[in-house]
């Protein structure tokens, strides 16, 4: 696998973690241009990471910039963003 290229796996968990870092700006009455100012990287870098139809990898730096920015513990937003298989996974257990 290529240095910078995303396993199926994480590409979920980075879909899912920009739709929670979207969803608790919004709850929080940022614009993407206030959030990425806290935060110390560029609009058009946030804008990506948010997109639910785009899979942005980022770094930790950044990461926690975003959660300091939101202020919201790191370990919150990855609970927030992340559902586990087991419950993802809960319809197809029913069927065995």
């Amino acid at each position: 696998m290529a240095k910078d290229a995303i396993s199926f796996k994480n590409r979920d968990r980075f879909i899912q973690m920009g739709i929670a870092i979207s969803s608790l700006r919004k709850l929080r009455g940022m614009s993407q241009e206030q959030l990425a100012e806290k935060a110390n990287i560029s609009r058009s870098h946030l804008s990506a990471i948010e997109a639910p139809g785009m899979v942005r990898a980022f770094s930790m730096d950044v990461f926690y910039n975003i959660a300091d920015a939101l202020e919201i513990d790191p370990a919150e937003l990855i609970n927030a963003a992340m559902f586990p298989d087991r419950i993802l996974k809960k319809e197809e257990n029913k069927n065995l």
